[in-house]
């Protein structure tokens, strides 16, 4: 059985992968990965932390996990990382997925914030998200 994580991942990259508004934000090309991309030019977002919390009873099993979508842009665009993070909301607040061997109940945008990283100057937007899951 996949992990209800990797089953939502896989989820939020088919949903973002059909959105022609987001692939044009992200330069025609969607660039949402696990992992910092190697002399990647921003603007790119990662998966950030995950946490899946068991809520099973006698009867269903399931998990409530709180995710983050995190937005890197350049030096003084902080505009485009917010287009990105609120086109990312847009099409995930309460999107109907599909999830691999779970059934998603809701997904929720809960928070949206934007810092400048202090060393490297860009500009970091982060989507935090909920998500109530169940097994099949």
């Amino acid at each position: 059985m996949t992990s209800p994580v990797l089953a939502l991942r896989r989820a939020i990259l088919d949903r973002a992968e059909g959105d022609e508004t987001l692939l044009s934000l992200m330069g025609g090309v969607l660039r949402l990965h696990d992992e910092p991309p190697r002399a990647a030019a921003p603007v790119y977002a990662l998966f950030g932390d995950v946490t899946a919390k068991d809520w099973s009873t006698d009867t269903d099993r399931g998990h409530e996990q709180t995710l983050s979508i995190v937005v890197w842009s350049e030096r003084g665009s902080a505009r485009d990382a917010l287009a990105v993070a609120e086109r990312f909301s847009d099409i995930l607040d309460d999107a109907p997925l599909a999830l691999d061997g779970h059934r998603l109940v809701n997904l929720r945008v809960t928070e949206l914030s934007s810092v400048r990283d202090r060393d490297s100057r860009l500009t970091r937007v982060t989507l935090r998200l909920r998500a109530v899951t169940e097994v099949f």
